[in-house]
């Protein structure tokens, strides 16, 4: 420091002097430092299991010796537990017969060699199959198969098969004619054509596979004018499906010369 005379004098700056240089630590402990490192690392490495932190995630070998190997084919049963034994077997046209049981018609009275010599119809206008019941000069029953091959189907309707109702009508007025052109009634030779419909109804469509089950049942008969009324019933699988009264002339015997 310097003084001058008359002023005082500033105080020169000295330059500082560099921070002294931390003391190299001893090798030793250097080796120490760095050994607890890799310590540190080799435990944190050994916590991780190998087939996470090396191998993508799969099943224990517990979890794939419980689980199936899809490698291998499924278990098959044996045959025999694949085949029916023969006792459980129904026997052949078992089946068959029970339905029948269902569809069985009584014994028919007439059939169609019979009903042909009474009825002067012929196919495709012949509407009735057989008779199941008949009683001279009050009543009968007879039936109609209805099947898909019958011509009227082809045009009523092409896609959806009905009978027509003029031709259920028809085939209960044949019924009728089984009675009207059979003694004590008619005489041989004699027909018979439709003299009027009342009363008709029709409460179900008749369709192929259905079975027409027909009574008609003399209600009045004058002989004199050839008068013969009649009521009648159709009915499918137990449930009425069409139902009216017809008026019947009879015509007379054509006489031989």
């Amino acid at each position: 420091v310097s003084f001058s005379k008359g002023k005082e004098a500033a105080p020169a700056l000295l330059p500082l002097a560099p921070p002294a240089a931390a003391a190299p630590a001893p090798r030793r402990a250097q080796t120490t430092t760095m050994h607890s490192s890799y310590l540190l690392a080799a435990v944190a490495a050994a916590s991780i299991p190998l087939s996470s932190a090396f191998l993508p995630a799969t099943p224990s070998l517990a979890t794939r010796a419980a689980a199936p190997s899809l490698a291998l084919s499924p278990a098959r049963a044996p045959l025999s537990a694949l085949r029916m034994a023969d006792d459980d077997k129904p026997a052949l046209g078992a089946a068959a017969e029970k339905y029948s049981k269902g569809f069985a018609h009584p014994d028919p009275v007439l059939v169609d060699g019979d009903i042909r010599k009474i009825l002067p119809h012929r196919y495709p206008f012949l509407l009735v199959d057989k008779v199941l019941e008949y009683v001279p000069g009050e009543m009968a029953v007879a039936i109609k198969c209805i099947t898909a091959n019958e011509p009227q189907f082809t045009g009523h309707f092409p896609d959806r098969p009905i009978m027509p109702g003029v031709l259920q009508i028809e085939a209960m007025a044949q019924v009728g004619g089984i009675v009207a052109l059979q003694p004590p009634m008619a005489e041989p030779g004699q027909d018979f054509f439709f003299g009027g419909v009342d009363n008709v109804k029709w409460r179900r469509p008749l369709v192929p596979g259905d079975v027409l089950v027909m009574e008609m049942r003399v209600s009045a008969f004058k002989k004199r004018f050839g008068i013969c009324k009649m009521q009648g019933k159709g009915y499918v699988d137990g449930n009425i499906a069409v139902e009216g009264d017809f008026t019947f002339a009879l015509a007379k015997a054509k006489k031989e010369e």
